[in-house]
């Protein structure tokens, strides 16, 4: 009896055998589904995109795995927070997709989204927001200076670095300065020297045998090296000289933070990533040794725009509470200046990018508004010093409005303070930077956090104005008008002390207005007034339904050496 006549009699024969055939046959079929939904949902992953750095109309190649064998008309790729039309798709395999880079592409993270979820982020820059010329990458070898023109300068005046091998595009190449700070100061023979600082736009041409790059904030006379991915240059010497006054940098102290963050009663059916963009204390001049020790857990990326990325699928998560931590250790110096009033002058180099960056309004910062001008030029009358300009705004604020420790509940308008008299440490460095820039002084709010003799944390907001040639100058307004305080060190008239100098205990988490760009496509943003550090974005969640709480704690200092 041929075998499916045997299996036909015995089907209609036996109930038992009817009823296991059938249950078999299910069985057969739910396995088959899960192996192909199983196939179907691998997430994508990115191993390389090429280039990184690049321009409208290149030809980006990205290899990895899990792309799919056909793209899908829900299936994209997103460069720098912007989707590729499908007429840029060159080519869509499971390994590799190839696309047309659009005219409006900007630098950022770079996403490949299919229906089994996003990839984690690689990233890509573009060329034209590189301030640099970028011919044809041709040396590979180590970067020799040959000369640095002038040999004398002063801080922010442009050098001429002349040599070989310094490579056709920056990218992550970096030059540096002898620091400005004491002598067997630091904990590392590292910090001994400062970088040029890309947030101060010092550098400003690079090529494989020339770069323009400006003398740092925080420099000293001494040594000036650069570095690349194939090594360190030789040492060249620069000297510098200022008739503008001195800048002192002393009583060092290196304070272990720790920073967490928890979400919790997370209710999410649908495929939700969670994003959280956590500051990082910023590197500077004052604070020229800063270092994660601990990140729980892994993060996406350890530094993109002075923050730490976090993802999280949320719907993937069994427990209803994420708990993100972060340790940092960060040595911080005080500040104190002297100025030579009667040599400062306007700044002459109007065309300079910082000069521009630090003039305009930004999203915090309403330095055209009628009212702010208005009060700027009232308070200074004919004065053009923009260092006595500076003076004459802090010791108006400081006799016409009064600070509360209190902070003001978030979404407060600064504005408020010109007519109510009285604000907090963030209405106090908002407002005092807008009159500055008002009057075309370059100024920056700096958020962070306040650190007070019984070793407590709390979120603290002060300015810095530039002097042209002679650089930054601090400025803590509220400590001036009479925030209690306890220092490590008592200040004997705050009014005086805290214009041009600062003590060490001021951590900075970020300086201006930090736009960070999103990382997901379409998502809900949250951002946080008020806080340790004024970023555009600290959490971002895709589209789908989904319901969390989020508790961003206050900076915990451990320790203090």
């Amino acid at each position: 009896m041929k075998i499916a006549e045997k299996f036909s009699v015995l089907f209609r024969k036996y109930p038992l055998f009817r009823t296991c055939s059938i249950i078999f046959a299910i069985l057969f079929v739910l396995g088959f589904v899960s192996i192909i939904t199983y196939q179907a949902r691998k997430i994508p992953q990115i191993d390389s995109i090429v280039p990184s750095v690049g321009s409208p109309g290149d030809v980006m190649v990205i290899a990895g795995r899990n792309f799919g064998s056909l793209k899908n008309s829900s299936d994209f790729v997103e460069v720098g927070g912007s989707r590729i039309t499908a007429s840029g798709y060159l080519e869509w395999t499971d390994e590799h997709i190839k696309l047309i880079l659009p005219s409006n592409v900007q630098d950022g993270l770079v996403i490949v989204s299919t229906k089994a979820g996003q990839s984690k982020p690689g990233f890509f820059a573009n060329e034209a927001g590189i301030p640099v010329e970028v011919p044809p990458d041709t040396k590979t070898t180590m970067p020799v200076i040959s000369s640095v023109s002038p040999e004398s300068a002063f801080v922010g005046q442009l050098l001429v670095l002349s040599g070989t091998n310094f490579g056709t595009v920056r990218s992550n190449s970096k030059i540096f300065f002898t620091a400005n700070l004491p002598e067997n100061s630091t904990s590392s023979d590292d910090i001994a020297f400062i970088e040029a600082a890309g947030e101060d736009y010092d550098y400003e041409y690079w090529s494989d045998s020339e770069i323009h790059v400006r003398v740092p904030n925080g420099a000293a006379s001494g040594h000036i090296y650069v570095q690349t991915e194939k090594g360190t240059s030789n040492y060249a010497g620069v000297n510098l000289k200022s008739t503008l006054g001195t800048k002192k940098y002393s009583d060092k102290k290196t304070y272990l933070i720790h920073l967490n963050t928890d979400i919790d009663d997370i209710n999410s059916k649908s495929n939700t990533t969670l994003s959280l963009h956590v500051p990082r204390p910023v590197k500077n001049s004052r604070q020229p040794f800063v270092q994660m020790t601990e990140c729980a857990p892994e993060p996406v990326f350890e530094n993109y725009q002075d923050t730490v990325i976090h993802q999280a699928e949320l719907s993937k998560t069994s427990s209803k509470k994420l708990t993100f931590t972060h340790n940092f250790v960060v040595e911080d110096y005080a500040v104190q200046t002297k100025v030579n009033v009667k040599n400062v002058k306007p700044f002459a180099a109007k065309s300079r990018v910082l000069y521009t960056a630090f003039t305009k309004p930004d999203e915090v910062i309403a330095s055209e508004d009628e009212d702010f001008v208005g009060l700027a030029k009232k308070i200074v009358k004919k004065e053009t010093n923009p260092y006595l300009q500076a003076k004459m705004i802090y010791e108006y604020m400081l006799e016409n409005f009064a600070v509360t420790k209190k902070l003001r509940k978030p979404g407060s308008e600064v504005k408020d303070l010109l007519e109510d008299k009285k604000g907090d440490s963030y209405d106090f460095a908002i407002v005092y930077t807008t009159l500055l820039r008002a009057l075309k002084i370059p100024c920056l709010p700096v958020a962070g956090i306040l650190v007070d003799s019984d070793m407590r944390a709390f979120s603290h907001w002060w300015s810095e104005f530039y002097i042209e040639n002679f650089g930054w100058i601090p400025v803590d307004i509220a400590l001036g008008s009479g925030l209690e305080y306890k220092s490590f060190k008592n200040v004997e008239d705050p009014k005086t002390f805290y214009f041009g100098n600062i003590d060490s205990q001021h951590i900075i988490f970020s300086r201006g207005y930090n736009e960070v760009k999103p990382t997901l496509s379409g998502g809900h943003i949250v951002s946080r007034d008020r806080t340790f550090a004024v970023q555009s974005i600290w959490e971002e969640s895709s589209a789908g339904t989904v319901n969390y709480s989020s508790l961003w704690n206050e900076p915990v200092i451990a320790g203090v050496y």
